[in-house]
């Protein structure tokens, strides 16, 4: 079916859409309600020559000052439904922590680590969303999308996405190639069982022993509100993409060389025998940076190192500049190259963005 040109808006800001707030606007807009609206936008996009970026959430994007210059597709489907015991459909446009949340109080286990993360469903596959010891590759069954070169719908199961950590092929050798329409969990209804040492602690010193799934969603929702990870809009220093670099997997011998330069321990997360996982935040601050940096309009989050924050007026060029001096000073420093995770949005071959992507 034709997409009604009454669907269509033009020159749209996108920084009111943004977690970051920063970015120019859309030369197009488009907002999805139906699978059937998703095609019509492709189709219409196509027709015109014109490229095209989905749009869910907004929360781990930068977008560009200069806006996007083609059709910007947010993805506005809703709908989630228990279709079994412990199996979950959720639409695209749901917001992520409302799923979340409606799983826990059915008592089921695999997502509750994930409770407080901003943006949509449709998000969580592309970035294989994960925090405190949990990501969504765990539990994701299958993935519905719009095949944009084969122009129809599909469903891909969890081995077909190619996950990795913070990674997958929605964001790697396919990125643009799918738009995703629905996913599927398959949860457990298991005990709780907390992984990471802030839940694991913050359990312990409330003496909850034998924690649910309820108890878990509520010590990740207090640990994140104390690093300023829950959006608050009154709030400058949850003006942000959330955590804006990865934490680098890096060889064992790698963290005992970084220990020495530091002269203090590197923390580390095993990965395999060979591997740890080193967080960003143990090396940004001891690279110079502390929590509360302030340059110019941009800084960094009074209460995580990891956040960068818009804290009034900044632009992405603003933004670019500090992730990039942040990058410089720990490559310098300790010989470790972290990447971002947030994805950069009308940039097109800007060296700044090409020097963050950068692994090596």
């Amino acid at each position: 079916m034709p997409l009604s040109e009454a669907l269509v808006q033009h020159d749209v800001p996108l920084s009111p859409l943004s977690t970051l707030g920063v970015g120019g606007a859309a030369r197009a807009f488009i907002r999805a309600e139906t699978r059937s609206d998703v095609i019509a936008a492709h189709a219409w996009a196509a027709e015109r020559g014109m490229n095209m970026f989905v749009l869910g959430g907004g929360s781990n994007l930068v977008i560009a000052d200069r806006g996007f210059d083609g059709l910007v597709l947010q993805v506005g489907l809703r709908g989630t439904t228990f279709t079994d015991s412990t199996l979950i459909r959720a639409s695209a446009g749901d917001v992520w922590d409302e799923v979340v949340a409606a799983a826990v109080v059915r008592g089921l286990a695999g997502i509750e680590c994930l409770s407080g993360i901003p943006g949509s469903v449709g998000g969580t596959p592309i970035q294989n969303v994960g925090a405190y010891g949990q990501e969504v590759a765990e539990t994701i069954e299958d993935v519905t999308v719009f095949d944009r070169i084969d122009g129809g719908m599909a469903t891909l199961t969890r081995e077909a996405c190619d996950f990795s950590y913070r990674m997958s092929r929605f964001k790697s050798h396919d990125a643009d190639r799918f738009i995703v329409c629905e996913v599927s969990f398959r949860l457990d209804r298991g005990v709780a069982t907390p992984k990471y040492p802030d839940v694991i602690r913050y359990l312990e010193e409330r003496h909850i022993g034998s924690p649910d799934v309820a108890d878990v969603r509520r010590a990740v929702l207090a640990i994140r509100r104390g690093k300023g990870m829950v959006l608050d809009p009154s709030d400058t220093d949850t003006r942000s993409v959330g955590s804006f670099f990865m934490n680098p997997v890096v060889p064992i011998d790698t963290q005992e060389r970084v220990s020495s330069i530091a002269r203090d321990r590197a923390p580390g997360f095993v990965v395999d025998a060979a591997r740890v996982k080193l967080p960003a935040a143990w090396l940004i601050e001891r690279a110079g940076f502390q929590k509360g940096f302030a340059d110019g309009p941009v800084g960094i989050s009074t209460r995580h190192p990891l956040a960068l924050v818009n804290r009034g007026g900044a632009t992405a060029r603003d933004v670019l500049r500090l992730a990039r001096r942040i990058k410089q000073h720990v490559a310098d420093r300790f010989g470790v190259w972290l990447v971002p995770e947030p994805i950069f949005v009308g940039f097109d071959h800007d060296p700044d963005v090409e020097y963050l992507r950068r692994a090596t």
